[in-house]
């Protein structure tokens, strides 16, 4: 039952164009009752494989800011690792009530960014010059580790919270942005995905039943994306991240 509620989830997943963790995180809990720590070990651990093809695509369009990414990536690698040691000293109930607002949080990202992209030139101050010397190194560190480690305590991606920081604090240009967050969100996945398994929280067959429904689910829906009209491929963005927050939160 798991592998094809995945697979149904996958294939919407790739249908929409969005990552999912949170709905992947809310459906394993509410839907098959599965203790949350082992859920969010499971969702994260997930993320490494559902993130490869991303990455590649976007490497072979010239869409990723390499050396900013592969920096970030490895601060995030520190922060996601101490995150899932983190999480499993919360108990289930609190780990829920604040793995669920960081889901509604970025859904609210998402949202004022497709709806209201405008309020996001407005008002956030996209660097013009890139940093450069310590300064770069530095802050992609620090960036990295901070948004690591809402990935590894909270098993989510983190994808929207990573995206405006290569906006306003290193000048990353939108399109290339995208591409970029997916290569950090790669080894914050496995590193997340370590973290979890060396404390007893990722059980491989539920693992192997989510992986590869995701993916082929994911695969199946992408070629059917071009069909549907952009307002309901907007809305879905938006509703899927908020819906799995919702129903975490009040049902956990």
């Amino acid at each position: 039952m798991i592998f094809l509620s995945m697979l149904l989830l996958g294939t919407l997943i790739g249908f929409v164009g969005a990552g999912g963790a949170g709905v992947t995180i809310t459906l394993l809990t509410v839907g098959f009752n599965i203790p949350i720590h082992i859920a969010l070990g499971v969702a994260l651990s997930s993320m490494v494989f559902t993130m490869i093809s991303g990455v590649v695509s976007h490497l072979r369009e010239n869409e990723v800011e390499l050396k900013t990414g592969l920096i970030i990536g490895l601060g995030g690698v520190i922060g996601a690792f101490v995150g899932a040691k983190f999480s499993t000293f919360i108990p289930e109930n609190i780990l829920s009530i604040f793995t669920a607002l960081m889901i509604i949080l970025s859904a609210l990202i998402l949202y004022i960014k497709v709806y209201h992209n405008d309020l996001l030139n407005k008002y956030l101050k996209v660097p013009t010059t890139s940093l450069a010397g310590k300064k770069f190194y530095i802050y992609g560190i620090l960036v990295g580790c901070i948004n690591g480690f809402l990935s590894g305590a909270f098993g989510i991606g983190a994808a929207a919270f990573i995206q405006i920081s290569l906006l306003i604090i290193f000048g990353v240009p939108l399109l290339k942005s995208i591409g970029t967050c997916m290569l950090i969100i790669l080894p914050i996945s496995a590193s997340g995905g370590l973290g979890y398994l060396t404390s007893g929280n990722l059980d491989f067959t539920i693992f192997l039943q989510t992986v590869f429904g995701l993916m082929i689910g994911a695969f199946i829906g992408s070629k059917f994306t071009h069909l549907a009209p952009k307002p309901i491929l907007k809305f879905a963005i938006v509703a899927m991240p908020t819906i799995g927050g919702l129903i975490l939160l009040l049902f956990h």
